[in-house]
């Protein structure tokens, strides 16, 4: 017996829900490529990239996952032999360096842990150190999604400058692009990549660069430029030539309407709405947590990330038996733990196309499981998810009062 019949709960770091208005905007015929409405399509996409990196500098997209950014961050920034600096905190800052190692760059991890955020001091005392000089670039993620961390990227930065560094600053932005603050020319941020398929709300296939001109004067000395990546050829004036070939319109057309959608609600609307529905699932998880089970992976609560929840489970209990039971029991999919933490826990996704009930289904769904499959947990939650909810978002009477106060 189950009460899985209806429509699946998403609840995995990506790829996330897909908005029925994404996906009605790609239900259409092909176009073609050279016609008008096509190059402008390319156009204010390219423009609206821009207003959610918030930067004046140039954008590009990529028929690839986020690894294909990655790589074209790489090839159109560095040399061989260059060394960059692999600022660690999770998973995904070290697949980055082990995406630069087979290119010929040497890569250097600033060794960090899974359960907290990189300390911008230790940075700035790397870049004081001997052989600093050799760094070209820094690499670090804001968010890592297997750790659940928040990087302090305008600290890194600050960080940086204080050790007199001209290293690149590159930065991840696949899991809090559209879920959280992000500031890349306030915050010094030299280039920026990001992926479709997590706050962007569209299928997986697209990844971006956005490049400031310290990048874009690292790219005429770089010798990895190769033709598919390369911003030179991108910026030609050919519209095949912004994505190297064939424009992948169908994901075009979500991606527009997915843009269209985070414009509407508002940018800081967007981050301020995971803000209070990551406070509410960290309300919840702290107290499951009072069982003595459960716990975050990350000890700092200034550093766990608005758009994904890393859930330690003591190593007596079968994480896999609760995200099976949760799936094929109440259907909603959590993600499970990656990497180093694989087997340790769960996630709990709350970004892109999200809103209150969703995660308050999800959370109800987790408290279900957890007594199904017997395993000690604080009571509560459910009540504390809700109440950080509906503090955050008061009737319009209260706002009137409070307001008044």
């Amino acid at each position: 017996m189950s009460v899985s019949n209806g429509r699946e709960f998403l609840a995995i770091p990506g790829p996330t829900n897909v908005p029925d208005a994404v996906l009605n905007a790609m239900h259409r015929p092909a176009k073609d490529i050279y016609a008008g409405e096509m190059i402008e399509l390319t156009r204010s996409t390219l423009a609206d990239l821009k207003r959610v990196f918030l930067t004046d500098g140039d954008t590009y997209i990529y028929a690839a996952n986020g690894h294909g950014a990655w790589e074209a961050a790489l090839t159109n920034t560095l040399s061989r032999s260059d060394t960059v600096l692999v600022l660690d905190s999770g998973r995904f800052a070290r697949g980055w360096g082990e995406m630069a190692a087979p290119l010929g760059i040497k890569v250097e991890v600033l060794e960090g842990s899974l359960r907290a955020a990189v300390d911008p001091a230790r940075v700035t005392e790397r870049l004081r150190a001997p052989g600093a000089a050799e760094i070209k670039a820094i690499l670090v993620v804001q968010i890592d999604t297997a750790s659940g961390v928040v990087n302090d990227i305008h600290a890194i930065r600050a960080a940086i400058d204080a050790a007199g560094s001209d290293a690149l600053l590159m930065v991840d932005t696949i899991a809090s692009l559209g879920c959280m603050e992000f500031r890349m020319d306030a915050w010094g941020v030299d280039v920026t990549i990001a992926g479709s398929q997590k706050g962007l709300m569209t299928p997986p296939g697209l990844s971006f660069c956005a490049a400031g001109p310290k990048a874009k004067a690292a790219r005429e000395r770089s010798d990895l430029v190769t033709r598919y990546w390369d911003w030179g050829f991108r910026d030609g004036g050919e519209h095949y030539q912004k994505y190297c070939g064939t424009m992948p319109e169908h994901l075009m057309f979500g991606l527009r309407a997915g843009l269209d959608m985070i414009f509407e609600e508002g940018l800081e609307n967007v981050w301020q709405r995971h803000t209070i529905l990551a406070d509410a699932t960290r309300a919840a998880v702290s107290r499951w947590a009072e069982g003595g089970v459960l716990s975050f992976n990350i000890h700092d609560a200034t550093a766990r990330a608005n758009s994904v929840t890393m859930v330690r489970l003591d190593e007596v209990y079968d994480a896999t038996q609760l995200l099976d039971y949760a799936r094929e029991k109440c259907g909603v999919v959590l993600g499970v733990a990656i990497g180093e933490l694989a087997g340790k826990g769960f996630r709990i996704a709350h970004m892109g196309h999200v809103n209150a009930p969703m995660i308050l289904g999800t959370l109800g769904v987790i408290e279900t499981a957890l007594g199904a499959c017997a395993i000690p947990h604080g009571a509560g939650a459910l009540d504390a998810a809700v109440d950080v909810i509906a503090s955050a978002v008061p009737a319009e009477e209260n706002e009137t009062r409070i307001a008044a106060e």
